[in-house]
């Protein structure tokens, strides 16, 4: 149809600041450590850059980001099930005609960990410590 404009699904959620469990999940799928009761001590933002942009991000978006990061959120919980849900099926390798996906759990991690980075990507940070790639990371302070 043309001309025909369709509402975005993130108005259907709540434009308010967020509460401290969705802070806690959005720090979580963007791969950054509990951040604890406060800022204070070693373990404050000061220390961590990339944590105090996440929390002036989460603390200031406008109304409208905030209902995009609560639908991004809204299809990150399913994935994060599923996930250990799929154990279910490792034990069949064939029955009858149906074959498990063998690859299924790595499919399903992969694609967690995408939708991931895309939460980073949409709140404008990288991904954290936990989300990063494993191996050996060289970072420099100047």
């Amino acid at each position: 149809m043309s001309g025909t404009v369709t509402a975005s699904p993130a108005a259907a959620f709540s434009s308010a600041s967020f509460t401290d469990a969705e802070k806690a999940d959005i720090r979580r799928f963007c791969g950054f450590p509990p951040y604890g009761v406060g800022a204070g001590g070693f373990q404050s933002w000061r220390f961590f850059q990339l944590y105090g942009l996440l929390e002036f991000r989460m603390n200031n978006l406008a109304p409208a980001e905030c209902q995009n990061v609560r639908y991004y959120l809204s299809l990150l919980y399913p994935l994060e099930s599923a996930v250990p849900a799929a154990g279910g099926n490792l034990d069949t390798d064939q029955a009858a005609v149906w074959k498990r996906n063998a690859n299924e759990v790595g499919d399903r991690e992969a694609l967690l960990s995408r939708m991931r980075r895309g939460l980073c990507a949409l709140v404008g940070v990288p991904p954290g410590p936990n989300l990063r790639a494993s191996g050996s990371t060289i970072a420099l302070v100047v």
